[in-house]
């Protein structure tokens, strides 16, 4: 078995091509480009000897047609919008390098993970978690088309979806970039993932009286906005004596009724979510979260009132994978490795329902992800791939 490491970066030069924007890519799930990569990658897949298939949704799965013992390995390979081009593709490329290498892997791009069109669609309808309903109600977050007309036009309406077949996986991998700047501040190459966090997610609605701004006395007015500011102001000086050390919490969006500058709003909702690896310190923060309301409540003119809209809890990554892991870095860039928890999700937080996973991080400059500037060194992109095969073999061999 020999890893090439020149064929891997060539891949990922080859993807960034498709969907090219800027220094980075565009390319949404189910668009020209982003089928343009499927098709791309299904034929990569048979050229190096796995068995590919595109599903209904979008899936990209090429199976080891040798005997096992087999791990699965990917990420997802469409971007957002106007995006970089590291984010999943690397995972994806690493995958097909590790079977081109000989070892007895399954690679797979998850449809959707970026979110275009719902949650994890294409990793939760591999595990069966996934309806016809929920795929009937599916419509895109920025324009509100259906999926199924989005399918169609993709040439994937009457496809079978594919589910992964029970018991044939040790477990999966996936390598990422960090999304971050843990590594390249602390000055390390490569981060062996502990866990994925957990998220939390609420909507706050607050209650007030639309009125008039200039007709209206500071006195008489009940103000949705001002009891807004507030109640995250609160939460934003609360929060630190809850959280842990990578606890992380935001207010992703606000909106104000009628949002219009000579009206008092009469109505706010608030979307606020939080994440740790721990679920006891995402317990402590959600009494926290609940206190502040209840006080809010105490003391403002405009009710509050806190509702659960998502709840995903944390994945700890499996000890023996990162046991080969741990033993790959040190063998490969010893003292330039760490181990650290995933602050964003992915797809291996879904395949954690059904079978152990890990993940490996490289380093992002300057933290930048989800933009065009996204970036990772190329001695950087290879010595990931090479931990990642390392790893991935020690643990086949236990």
């Amino acid at each position: 078995m020999s890893l090439d490491a020149a064929q891997f970066l060539a891949d990922l030069d080859r993807l960034r091509q498709i969907g090219a924007y800027r220094t980075g890519v565009h390319r949404p799930t189910f668009g020209s480009e982003d089928m343009e990569s499927r098709h791309w990658l299904a034929a990569a897949m048979e050229a190096a000897g796995l068995e590919a298939r595109i599903d209904g949704i979008g899936n990209v799965l090429g199976r080891h047609r040798g005997p096992g013992p087999h791990v699965l390995a990917g990420s997802h390979i469409e971007t957002q919008n106007q995006a970089g081009w590291l984010d999943g593709v690397l995972g994806v490329v690493a995958a097909l390098a590790l079977a081109r290498a000989g070892l007895p892997v399954d690679v797979c791009a998850y449809a959707d993970e970026e979110g275009h069109w719902g949650d994890f669609l294409g990793s939760r309808s591999l595990i069966g978690a996934v309806d016809e309903a929920e795929l009937d109600a599916a419509r895109n977050r920025h324009d509100g088309r259906p999926l199924r007309e989005a399918l169609r036009e993709a040439g994937l309406a009457g496809r079978e979806r594919l589910r992964l077949e029970p018991g044939r996986y040790r477990g999966a991998f996936e390598l990422h970039i960090e999304q971050g700047t843990q590594l390249e501040q602390a000055g390390m190459r490569i981060g062996v993932v502990t866990g994925i966090v957990g998220i939390r997610q609420w909507r706050i609605t607050i209650t007030g009286q639309q009125d008039h701004t200039g007709g209206t006395t500071m006195a008489e007015r009940r103000d949705a906005g001002l009891t807004t500011v507030r109640l995250l102001a609160a939460l934003d000086q609360a929060m630190p004596m809850a959280a842990g050390p990578r606890s992380v919490w935001t207010t992703g969006r606000i909106l104000l009724e009628p949002n219009a500058p000579q009206i008092i709003p009469g109505r706010a909702e608030i979307t606020f979510s939080f994440r740790d690896l721990s679920p006891e310190i995402m317990d402590r923060m959600e009494d926290c979260l609940r206190r502040v309301v209840q006080e809010s409540n105490r003391r403002e003119r405009c009710p509050a009132v806190l509702e659960p809209i998502g709840h995903t809890a944390p994945s700890p990554c499996d000890p023996a994978m990162r046991a080969a892991l741990r033993g790959a870095a040190e063998q490969l860039c010893p003292g330039a490795w760490t181990e650290m928890p995933s602050g964003a999700i992915h797809d291996s937080q879904i395949l954690a329902r059904v079978m152990p996973v890990a993940m490996l991080f490289v380093p992002s400059i300057g933290g930048i992800s989800h933009h065009w500037a996204e970036d990772t060194k190329r001695e950087d992109l290879a010595l990931g791939m090479e931990v990642l095969f390392e790893g991935a073999r020690r643990f086949l061999a236990r």
